[in-house]
């Protein structure tokens, strides 16, 4: 037994030895875009990536400070990416286990028998009699082409997508907060000036119903004032529904009731201002920053595990297999010494066991195999292909947002040199038809573009904003924030920690997380 042991041992160690991981090793792609892939009009924006990581501070609004810290804390989208990572993190931990023995079991069993009285060959004895059995067994299919080597390179793969999805979600959420936080001020802008036209346009109504009635103008122009006054009433119902329904989507991405909301908003403020200096960079590297493409990439990397994984099946698994226990049996008498089976069965004499290596090798299903292994290469090139149309399409995004942001910038200074002429131009007119020298249409037209030319400045400078929200958007700015929070709040751990025992998984899962950036390529060799 002893010298069956060693050569065993002898005979696994040099199987492991000589194991071979097949299958492509995974070779990070090419970006598709060079160095200059931005245009050369746009090369005056620098700027560094730890500039990014709290861009809406730049904006320089407390309140908006707040609320997204808030969301980071309770959206409840956030809250699902976050328990998606800890989900990947056990699937990782099922697919480090397959490293050891798969099959590991104690087992016992009491069975009733009885042998056929007609059967051939029965020997003499009792026909009936009850056997007790009890021992542990386990198998080991060793890793010799490694298919679990492959196995946990596509779990780690899968892991760490999940967390750059995780921080995808966060930085959707944070622009989704500063967008609405930036809608809800341009619509408290419009409300304001559309309250100003409204008293300016019932000081005029005023003047020209009192000159009616003094007989020195026409009920034409009366009619006319009224309609402009009536029609721009109107509109403030129309802004107040939209502001409301602003502040509804904010309270939903902030995770609380709208009745809540009030607190955090409870004074008007102005639209946010961007920085005076924007500086934003534009490395060729910058763009794997981007959550969405650092995802792309790792799914790219689980695949091409799950090709040697296929690849695997093609050949013969090899497997050491050993059982140890106690078998004992007793029939309607007793035996040589007395004892019944049961109390014989922790006797020396009731040892059984059995050691052995096995191998398993489906030579006659080379075809569906073979297809496996095709199908596993195909989805692999589509991800390869995939990744690439991510990173055209981030660099698309991030041209988008300058050329955006740049059109809006000097549209800006354009209206606000128009609204300052309209307002002048409503000044003069009204001051031009008391003193009897312009008609009254030339009040309407003045204060209708007023109106007109005020409506599209607010615009525009919301404009700015949500163009400056969207541009680090593209450049994937923020999810920073993730290395220094918490995956799951407490309120989740509790929960979590109350139905199921998750040890100090959750606080290996988060200290993980905090590794993967984007010049992770795995973290594999992290104790499981």
């Amino acid at each position: 037994m002893k010298y069956l042991v060693s050569a065993l041992l002898a005979l696994s160690a040099s199987w492991l030895s000589a194991c071979a991981v097949v299958g492509p090793d995974f070779v990070r792609p090419d970006s598709p875009l060079g160095p200059d892939w931005y245009e050369t009009e746009h090369a005056r924006y620098e700027t560094t990536a730890d500039q990014q990581s709290l861009w809406w501070q730049a904006l320089g609004d407390p309140v908006l400070d707040d609320l997204v810290d808030l969301a980071h804390r309770q959206n409840n989208s956030l809250k699902i990416a976050g328990l998606r990572v800890l989900e990947s993190r056990a699937q990782l931990g099922i697919a480090s286990g397959n490293r050891y023995p798969q099959s590991q079991a104690a087992v016992g069993d009491i069975a009733a028998l009885r042998a056929s009285e007609n059967a051939a060959n029965t020997a003499a004895g009792d026909l009936s009699f009850t056997q007790y059995s009890v021992g542990a067994g386990a198998s080991w299919e060793i890793d010799f082409w490694g298919k679990f080597a492959r196995g946990i390179e596509a779990a780690d793969a899968a892991f760490l997508a999940s967390v750059a999805g995780y921080d995808q979600v966060m930085i959707l959420v944070t622009a989704q907060v500063s967008g609405t936080y930036v809608a809800i001020r341009t619509l408290e802008e419009q409300l304001r000036i559309t309250n100003e036209n409204i008293a300016i346009q019932q000081r005029s109504y005023d003047i020209v119903n009192v000159q009616f009635e003094n007989g020195s103008t026409s009920e034409l122009d009366v009619l006319q004032a009224r309609t402009l006054l009536m029609s721009t009433r109107a509109s403030v119902p129309a802004l107040q529904t939209q502001l409301s329904q602003a502040r509804h989507a904010l309270s939903a991405l902030l995770g609380i009731p709208s009745a809540d909301l009030g607190d955090l908003l409870n004074t008007t403020a102005p639209i946010p201002k961007i920085p005076q200096h924007l500086a934003v960079g534009l490395p060729a590297d910058l763009l794997r920053r981007r959550p969405d493409v650092r995802q792309a990439e790792y799914f790219a990397m689980a695949q091409n595990a799950r090709v040697g994984l296929a690849r695997s099946n093609l050949y013969p698994s090899f497997s050491l297999s050993g059982s140890v226990g106690l078998v004992a049996a007793g029939g309607t008498s007793t035996t040589r010494s007395g004892e019944s089976g049961f109390g014989q069965l922790f006797d020396t004499d009731s040892l059984t066991y059995s050691f052995g290596p096995s191998f398993v090798w489906p030579f006659l299903n080379y075809d569906r195999l073979k297809n496996s292994v095709r199908v596993q290469d195909a989805r692999l090139q589509q991800s390869l292909i995939a990744y690439r149309e991510t990173v055209l399409q981030a660099a698309r995004e991030v041209e988008d947002a300058i050329a955006a942001l740049d059109g809006a910038i000097q549209q800006e200074e354009l209206l606000l040199a128009t609204v300052v002429n309209a307002q002048r131009s409503a000044q003069v007119a009204m001051l031009r038809f008391n003193e009897g020298f312009a008609d009254y249409q030339r009040v309407l037209n003045a204060q209708q573009a007023l109106f007109a030319q005020q409506g599209r400045y607010v615009t525009v400078r919301s404009n700015v904003v949500s163009s400056f929200i969207s541009l680090y958007l593209a450049l994937g700015g923020g999810w920073q924030v993730r290395l220094d929070a918490n995956l799951v709040d407490e309120e989740t751990r509790d929960a979590l920690n109350e139905r199921t025992d998750w040890g100090d998984l959750i606080d290996a899962t988060e200290a993980e997380s905090s590794m993967a950036t984007p010049d992770t390529t795995t973290i594999s060799e992290t104790p499981r």
